[in-house]
């Protein structure tokens, strides 16, 4: 394994070279995706968590149940991926990154083979979006590559003058397939239909009305049936009754949530303290005024799009983007979730930035100046990733042998939340330092993740509410030196 200062170096190599101007043509962007695929991939060894979180644990649960899966909180979609996988390598956390590096390769080769849109696509993956979803063990990944596809396929049924019924059932497909591997992928469909109720008149002569309208009709049936199945196995439609209550009533979160939601815009910068201190409610306000002038620099390029013969392809993925990150907030009021950032608005900003990205090629003669804040975007995420550097498989070899002494627990608690680790950051220039928690670096939190993934048939627990103590496994009693 390398040493956190030669991967920082290879990083910077890496820069050095494909930030190049004179390197020519579509090579530098070939160069750039090797890199991508590479530091995508080996990053999370670098993290002290892996990239594994609480979430992770329920994706690895419900995997290691199947064929009897005991809950629907969560889809199927992406556990029966990890399970697949797994029984060719044996182990959950490798499994999550063979499948990361599976939907990283697919649409970066698939886009190349295809040449649909290579540069457009390689610099997707520079942005904040793709860079968080892929070095973290989510059902994202998936949602994302399947999104991609369906990006494909509507873009055929408006290019293309023959097999448009293929590509409206192939699209229908992805829709469904986002659906099973997140519940919010009704949310696209709804974006896909409201946008299409945008344009109907304008398109009911038009050749591809009807495949656009099969898509939608097959996709509803396909989510209806869905939702069927997890009623008469589960007894409830998406795991209703076992999520907790929303927040009540108008706060701090609130605002957080609002300028999260706007945040959804912005291709590169996503930084979202967890602290609800004024220092850093200050620092979201600036981010939120960086937020409208990115979106009046897209919107510029979007009405652009009235010119070209994807102007309906474009008004669907900005209203699928709008309508999927404002019905996502709203769904915040009923239930409990997470609050606005990067991984929920991951969908809508990737539909936002796509669309740029593509009228910026068409439109421009130069692509100099996104090159160079691309490439410089690339290498701050990687960097910014480890600003608390960690050894996960080092952490991971000194936990693995103690479980063999709990085979009879059933469930997982963290007990050590009172142990707070404060990561302090020194700048000799300025005489000044910061303190930071870092919630993934927590010895608790670290201790769960482990633990968790090599053994996802231990449940974790949010509250230590069961009886038998007998039964829990307590981080306490795992040692990580």
């Amino acid at each position: 394994m390398l040493a956190i200062a030669d991967f920082l170096k290879i990083v910077w190599i890496s820069f050095l070279i494909i930030a190049q101007n004179d390197v020519s043509g579509m090579l530098k962007y070939k160069i750039l995706a090797v890199f991508i695929v590479v530091i995508y991939f080996f990053q999370p060894f670098f993290i002290a968590n892996g990239g594994i979180g609480a979430d992770s644990l329920s994706y690895f649960g419900i995997a290691a149940d199947l064929p009897f899966p005991e809950t629907n909180l969560f889809p199927l979609g992406y556990p029966v991926l990890l399970r697949v996988v797994y029984e060719f390598c044996n182990d959950y956390f490798l499994s999550s990154r063979i499948l990361s590096l599976f939907f990283i390769g697919g649409i970066l080769g698939f886009s190349y083979w295809k040449k649909f849109y290579f540069r457009e696509t390689v610099l997707l993956f520079t942005g904040k979006t793709l860079f968080f979803v892929f070095i973290q063990t989510m059902s994202e990944g998936p949602f994302i590559f399947f999104m991609y596809f369906l990006f494909y396929f509507l873009h055929e049924i408006f290019m293309k003058e023959r097999y448009k019924y293929m590509y409206a059932f192939y699209a229908a497909l992805m829709l469904i397939c986002m659906f099973v591997t997140r519940y919010s992928g009704i949310y696209i469909l709804l974006g896909f239909i409201v946008s299409f109720g945008m344009i109907f008149n304008r398109i009911k002569n038009a050749n591809y009305f009807k495949p656009l309208l099969f898509c939608i009709l097959m996709s509803g049936f396909g989510v209806v049936m869905y939702l069927l199945f997890n009623y008469l196995y589960f007894g409830s439609m998406v795991g209703e009754n076992e999520r907790g209550l929303p927040s009540s009533g108008f706060s701090i979160y609130t605002i957080r949530n609002i300028l999260g939601l706007f945040n959804l815009v912005n291709p590169f910068v996503g930084l979202k303290p967890a602290s609800i201190s004024l220092p850093s409610m200050i620092f979201q306000f600036l981010i939120f005024i960086l937020d409208i002038a990115v979106a009046v620099y897209f919107f510029k390029y979007y009405k652009k799009a009235k010119e070209g013969k994807l102007n309906f392809f474009h008004i669907i993925l900005w209203t699928t983007a709008l309508v999927y990150g404002v019905s996502l907030w709203v769904s915040g009021w009923f239930q409990q979730i997470e609050e606005m950032n990067v991984r929920m608005m991951a969908a809508s900003n990737i539909c936002l930035f796509f669309s740029f990205l593509i009228l910026y090629f068409e439109n421009s003669d130069s692509d100099k100046w996104l090159w160079r804040i691309a490439c410089l975007f690339f290498v701050f995420h990687t960097l910014y990733n480890l600003k608390d550097p960690g050894n996960f498989l080092r952490n991971r070899n000194i936990i693995k042998p103690q479980m063999s002494k709990f085979t009879g627990k059933k469930y997982l608690y963290n007990d050590e939340e009172d142990l707070v680790t404060i990561t302090t950051y020194d700048f000799p220039v300025i005489h000044k330092s910061f303190k930071y928690k870092h919630t993934n670096s927590q010895k608790g939190s670290l201790k769960e993740n482990i633990a968790g993934s090599l053994n996802p048939k231990i449940k974790w627990l949010l509250n230590d509410t069961v009886q038998d103590k007998s039964k829990v496994l307590y981080t306490s009693q795992l040692k990580l030196k």
